[in-house]
């Protein structure tokens, strides 16, 4: 009396595939619909397409079917040789990233970067500031660049 049959256990079985397929059903409502986007070669993500924007000149020329029109853009606006060119517009027609031997080829230049210009050392700042008569400041510099306590970083400046 106390267990459970087999008529429950398949009403259970039966209610268990109905939820799951329930769920399944809500989840894929909620996605995407595969269709066409626009890929950003500089970031291999999706971005909406926005007027003069090459991808969607190219994109408006893929979807009217001329896809040769597209490459030719796409060499004209970039510089990109044949074979890239057609794998860029390939990538924009399928909705798949550029392929990121091509995003290098259209990222802008990056800038090299200055190098700082050399900072004296420590204790040359120091001297600096106690002879212009800031030795509180030289002590706020002292615990600031070394996590030294205030009576440390006074002694180190009077020491110097």
């Amino acid at each position: 009396m106390g267990g459970i049959g087999l008529p429950e256990l398949l009403i259970l079985l039966v209610v268990g595939v109905v939820v799951v397929g329930l769920f399944a059903a809500l989840t894929r409502r909620g996605a995407k619909a595969p269709g066409p986007s626009y890929v950003s070669a500089w970031q291999g993500g999706v971005t909406p397409p926005q007027p003069g924007d090459l991808q969607g000149q190219v994109y408006a020329l893929v979807a009217q079917g001329k896809k040769i029109p597209a490459i030719k853009l796409v060499r004209e606006h970039t510089g990109l040789g044949l074979a890239d060119a057609k794998a860029y517009v390939d990538a924009l027609a399928a909705s798949r990233p550029v392929p990121p031997a091509v995003a290098r080829k259209l990222a802008p230049p990056r800038q090299a970067a200055v190098p700082a210009p050399p900072r004296e050392d420590l204790a040359t700042r120091v001297r600096a500031l106690k002879a212009d008569g800031r030795a509180e400041q030289a002590v706020y510099l002292v615990r600031g660049e070394t996590g030294m306590g205030r009576q440390e970083a006074e002694a180190f400046v009077q020491q110097l």
